[in-house]
């Protein structure tokens, strides 16, 4: 290949995102030297594709990103204000996080140390726990026991949920409904509740409240305006919350 193609093609990939007008026509040999070309330029420079993936990846969150703000926006009373769902910390804090969570999500398991700091450590936050169960039959039997628990003893929630949530063994109805009798429910008042209150419209909802807002996995929380996916840590989650209280939304 000649020096002269070489710079040629190297000036062509550099600014073939510039160009607009149509592609000049190459010839088969024109095609295949440049494909020669590019093919070798790669693999003298592999860390173009780490660049490439890199800069996709980068664009992919901020699609997501954006998508998931603008379903905040669109459902705030359902995201923040559900008559279903119970909030731990401060009812009226001046910041509420979203956690979406699965009883079986050993993510959500570790995670749940995160929440119990936040509200430990800042008495004016709000959080509020979204049971979105999505890791099978054991999952959805667990969190229908749990609604029941929500149902017949609120005020026990919090430790029924800590209990079970924090528990090593898989979660299932059988263990759920453990956790709740050794909370002093009855097991035949929980079992009429299963029956009476199967909660079906509400995990349905929950979903749609899911895809809407570009959930895939938990825990997934929303921060302010913002999604927030994966077990992201504490220290990001306390930076969110400053943002919402210095400007705003979670991301200043």
């Amino acid at each position: 290949m000649t020096r002269l193609f070489k710079t040629l093609a190297a000036g062509t990939i550099m600014a073939a995102s510039a160009l607009t007008a149509p592609a000049f026509a190459l010839d088969e040999q024109q095609k295949k030297e440049m494909g020669e070309f590019i093919r070798e330029y790669l693999i003298e420079n592999p860390e173009i594709m780490v660049e490439v993936q890199n800069a996709l990846e980068a664009k992919q969150q901020a699609q997501r990103t954006e998508m998931a703000s603008k379903a905040v926006a669109e459902n705030t009373k359902a995201i923040f204000n559900s008559e279903h769902d119970i909030s731990l910390g401060n009812p009226n804090g001046d910041v509420t996080i979203v956690e979406f969570f699965d009883y079986n999500c050993g993510y959500c398991k570790r995670a749940m140390g995160d929440m119990d700091e936040i509200i430990a450590k800042d008495p004016n936050v709000r959080f509020i726990l979204k049971e979105l169960p999505i890791l099978g039959p054991d999952s959805m039997a667990a969190h229908k026991v749990s609604n029941a628990v929500r149902l017949l003893a609120p005020e026990k929630y919090a430790e029924f949920h800590r209990q079970l949530l924090g528990s090593q063994s898989h979660a299932s109805e059988e263990t759920a409904i453990a956790v709740a009798t050794s909370l002093g429910l009855d097991e035949a008042a929980i079992r009429k509740s299963l029956a009476e209150n199967p909660n079906d419209n509400l995990v349905r909802e929950t979903y749609q409240l899911a895809s809407n807002l570009g959930v895939t996995g938990t825990p997934t929380y929303v921060v302010g305006n913002e999604a927030v996916f994966g077990a992201v840590g504490l220290d990001t989650l306390q930076e969110k919350i400053a943002n919402v209280r210095a400007c705003g939304k979670a991301s200043c």
